[in-house]
């Protein structure tokens, strides 16, 4: 009861395949695969941001000094008399 025998499986095939179609399991074995495709894409990227961070401080002061420019806001203070 345990194992299951190749005509179990097959048989289990035929009805999913009844019951969902062979278009409708082809586009989620491709949006499957699309879905792998981009985790692995994710985590090289992932891998790469992490092997900059740990090369070191002057690694990241140059980065760090560039995007502190782009997002400072010069603003005038005025005091109260």
């Amino acid at each position: 009861m345990g194992s299951f025998s190749i005509w179990h499986w097959l048989i289990v095939l035929l009805i999913v395949v009844m019951v969902f179609g062979t278009k409708k399991l082809k586009n989620m074995g491709s949006d499957l695969g699309g879905a792998v495709k981009g985790f692995k894409d994710g985590m090289k990227d992932g891998s790469t941001t992490e092997d900059k961070a740990a090369a070191g401080p002057n690694a990241q002061v140059g980065t760090t000094a560039a995007n502190a420019e782009k997002s400072t806001i010069d603003v005038e203070a005025k005091t109260k008399s």
